[in-house]
């Protein structure tokens, strides 16, 4: 006797919700995680070129550059910059929550550092 191959009706409603669900998480979160690794490649770049400047002059120097990427989501006055060594290092961290359907959100807390040190929650 010859067996029947395929998926079920049942099986493909299952894995179409499965799939619809892993869509609509990456839509939504995909763009954030983008902006995180923009805003941490400016902050390196800022911080190998900080050499003698000031923190205002820094500020002013992340400034322009999240002009040009079109960062929104921090300002110059979240970063918190310091000095290791003869090493200018920023470090920044924020909350982003992405609402995904009725009441239920995702919350991802976001840190990074211009040394390396930090990385997203």
């Amino acid at each position: 006797m010859n067996r029947q191959r395929g998926v079920a009706l049942s099986g493909l409603l299952l894995w179409g919700f499965v799939v619809a669900v892993v869509a609509l998480l990456a839509i939504k979160v995909a763009p954030e995680v983008i902006d995180y690794y923009k805003i941490q490649k400016d902050v390196k770049a800022v911080a190998a070129a900080a050499g003698g400047q000031t923190v205002p002059e820094i500020r002013k120097a992340f400034e322009r550059y999240a002009e040009v990427d079109q960062i929104k989501t921090l300002t110059p006055a979240d970063l918190d910059i310091s000095k290791e060594g003869n090493e200018v290092v920023i470090e920044f961290a924020y909350e982003k929550r992405i609402p995904l359907f009725a009441n239920v959100s995702l919350l991802i807390d976001f840190r990074g550092s211009s040394s390396g040190h930090g990385k997203a929650e």
